[in-house]
């Protein structure tokens, strides 16, 4: 069986970096799109069916198909009735997800190693988990946790739901809150078993809020600008070259005032 499951990992592998480089041409998109979901169904299915770990099979089917089902459903109604002009806050909000994911599983799994050894009389953390493991978990959780915050604070900018927000070395704290995040990482391997658990969700923590603060500055706008101009189709050439970084609304409207359609655009550099 594990043979077939690394066949299922292997070929998934490949539709994802097929689906990836399809993605680059807005001709092949959708396609991409699918050939890439076709492998992670195919991987998903694999694990739930032939996944095995000391003789024993994968089990909460009923929660596994519970969650695909609700997830299913909901994301097609939301794909549905989403306007073209609101795309940019759901893919932020996608991203969030997939990141949220990331770092929720690698939280269970260190939940499982910690509660495993937490009983193991004068251990060290690192005594009893290989440093390897314990790299692909903090990574996981540092980097979807980055990516679930920032993919938030750009959701809210993008619906006008967050607000700006700046102070003086930003940057500094930013880099300062990073470094702890860090020094929580080492921290955490080298704790004793039975407190290890709690330096880890402080680097939860603290990860979480460099990805806002960061991202909430990139974002940072000095207010919207509104620029009036009588164009015909197809030739606005507004010079942004003299914006602030942040988000911007386009409105289309009539000579009467009514509104055609509206987009916004970041700027990020």
């Amino acid at each position: 069986m594990s043979g077939i499951l690394s066949i299922c990992y292997l070929i998934a592998s490949i539709t994802f970096i097929l689906g990836l480089k399809m993605l680059s041409n807005p001709a092949n998109a959708r396609k991409g799109n699918l050939i890439a979901a076709g492998g992670m169904a195919l991987a998903i299915a694999g694990t739930i069916f032939l996944y095995e770990s000391d003789g024993k099979k994968l089990g909460n089917h009923i929660w596994i198909f519970g969650g695909l089902i609700i997830g299913s459903i909901i994301g097609t109604l939301t794909a549905k009735k989403v306007k073209m002009t609101s795309m940019p806050e759901l893919v932020s909000f996608f991203n969030g997800m997939g990141g949220a994911c990331a770092a929720l599983i690698s939280i269970v799994e260190f939940d499982h190693l910690f509660r495993a050894n937490e009983m193991l009389n004068s251990s060290f953390f690192s005594d009893v988990v290989p440093v390897g493991h314990y790299l692909t978990i903090i990574a996981g959780v540092i980097i979807g946790s980055i990516s679930f915050a920032g993919s938030m604070i750009a959701w809210g900018k993008l619906s006008g739901k967050v607000k700006d927000f700046s102070f003086k070395g930003q940057h500094i704290f930013n880099l300062l809150i990073f470094a702890l995040a860090l020094i929580g990482v080492v921290y955490t391997y080298n704790s004793n078993t039975h407190v290890a658990i709690i330096p880890f969700y402080i680097t939860v923590s603290l990860a979480l809020n460099t990805a806002t603060d960061y991202i909430a500055d990139i974002y940072n706008t000095s207010g919207t600008i509104i620029s009036h101009q009588t164009v015909k189709a197809n030739t606005w050439t507004q010079d942004i070259t003299s914006y602030k970084l942040g988000v911007y609304i386009i409105e289309v409207k009539t000579s009467n005032g009514d509104l055609i359609g509206k987009s916004k655009f970041v700027k990020v550099n």
